[in-house]
């Protein structure tokens, strides 16, 4: 039952802080929780050091039996994943799709290596030699953008179509590739998969095309199911099943259950939604999966600070951190900017398309996720656990990226939008 408290606890703060965001701070919700997790979990930290409350004993106990890793990747991810692609406008996506697959591909691909490569340089270059597998394991968990955050700020402020199209295309489909290419990498550093072309390709294709055409009989299966019925609880309940057998399925298959969810999302969000639900359920069904993504969000930030205070910061972790955001958002530049030296030669862009998907690029949820799913006890560059570094690493990376990036994301969208008016007239709709 402590594990059930637990979760009530985390979850009644964090409905606490979307509300208090609401009053005080004004900001967009999923900053306002991450910034409301960091401060309490400082805070918690700060106690337990000047022994007013100790905590630490208590999360390092209770963690194990939670099974973090398990709950995001095996169960709130999926949820989260699905709820993304539920927006997804195909239509929209037409006219975007050879830039969308660039850089949800090729772009994932390239700030993977990237990143790898000069982590690798760097932790040598400083005394902490680890092998190029694990840094190119830390590029693919930090490759995948997760823009809830900037997207609904994109939204707010009307940013050329174009770009938001763009951002939140890649972020869904970069999150299922990302998967796949992070497990592929996984089997190579820690379940003995030879680093074989033959064995790679043959892992990569069971995880990325199961995951897809298990996506697809799902999808297609729900969509029957749910246009056979006319009952809107019902509806819902159906669609809730996807993200947990649908995804159990998927883990137990052996295969991507994001690619999956992704694909599965995006057949109800398009088909179902106009041939198997009424305006009001339609209604119903955004508002449902919209308050269960920013509920799962929250409570996964809050579950992160959780994990947080069991972890003894030391000094080289803070320059590891400052380390990690500057080659981050090197690799990002890199799998933007590479893409689109190669699509500016067939079409034009708004000005401050780059600039917005590069510095839009957030990391969330999925990272921390994939950081905390890495096995303890792995010791590199001598002592140094492999968990601890690479979680640490990635916590001040999607700290930035939500609090910097997504606070300041702001200013540069009312300049694309000043480039777009040059007249000053906002009523206009935004050219492509």
């Amino acid at each position: 039952m402590e594990v059930y408290y637990t979760f009530c606890l985390l979850a009644a703060i964090s409905v606490f802080l979307g509300f208090l965001n609401q009053y005080v701070l004004r900001t967009q919700t999923t900053i306002a929780i991450t910034a409301g997790a960091l401060a309490l979990s400082l805070l918690v930290t700060a106690l337990g050091k000047f022994e007013i409350v100790e905590l630490r004993d208590w999360a390092a106990q209770l963690l194990p039996v939670m099974n973090l890793e398990d709950i995001l990747l095996k169960g709130m991810l999926g949820f989260l994943l699905f709820a993304g692609s539920l927006h997804i406008d195909l239509l929209m996506l037409r006219n975007q799709k050879l830039e969308i697959s660039l850089l949800a591909i090729f772009g994932t691909l390239i700030s993977t290596f990237a990143v790898g490569y000069m982590l690798h340089w760097f932790l040598a270059f400083i005394g902490l030699p680890v092998d190029l597998v694990y840094c190119l394991l830390f590029g693919a968990l930090i490759s995948p953008t997760d823009p809830i955050a900037v997207l609904a700020i994109i939204k707010s402020l009307h940013a050329p179509e174009q770009v938001s199209i763009q951002v939140e295309g890649e972020s869904l489909f970069n999150d299922g590739f990302g998967m796949v290419v992070f497990a592929v990498i996984y089997a190579l550093a820690f379940e003995g998969v030879d680093p074989t072309l033959p064995a790679i390709s043959h892992l990569f294709m069971v995880e990325a095309l199961g995951g897809v055409a298990l996506g697809l009989a799902i999808g297609g299966l729900f969509h029957w199911l749910i246009c056979c019925t006319n009952d809107h609880s019902l509806e819902l309940l159906l669609t809730l099943v996807i993200p947990t057998a649908g995804f159990a399925a998927a883990n137990l298959l052996g295969v991507s259950g994001a690619l999956a969810m992704v694909v599965a999302g995006i057949i109800i969000g398009n088909f179902t939604r106009e041939k198997g639900f009424s305006r009001v359920s339609q209604h119903e069904l955004d508002n449902f999966w919209t308050i269960t993504e920013e509920f799962l969000n929250g409570l996964l930030f809050l579950l992160v600070g959780l994990f947080l205070i069991t972890i003894d910061f030391q000094p080289v972790d803070y320059l590891l951190i400052l380390a990690a955001i500057i080659i981050v958002l090197l690799g990002r530049t890199l799998a933007v900017s590479t893409p689109f030296m190669f699509l500016k030669r067939f079409r034009s862009y708004h000005p401050y398309t780059e600039r917005i998907l590069i510095w839009g690029g957030l990391r969330g949820g999925l990272a921390l996720a994939l950081a905390m799913s890495i096995p303890a006890g792995y010791t590199v560059a001598g002592n140094h656990d492999l968990r601890h570094l690479w979680v640490v690493m990635t916590y001040g990376v999607v700290l930035f990226s939500i609090v910097v990036q997504g606070s300041t994301i702001s200013p540069l969208i009312r300049r694309s939008r000043a480039a777009a008016y040059p007249e000053g007239d906002p009523a206009t709709p935004l050219p492509d």
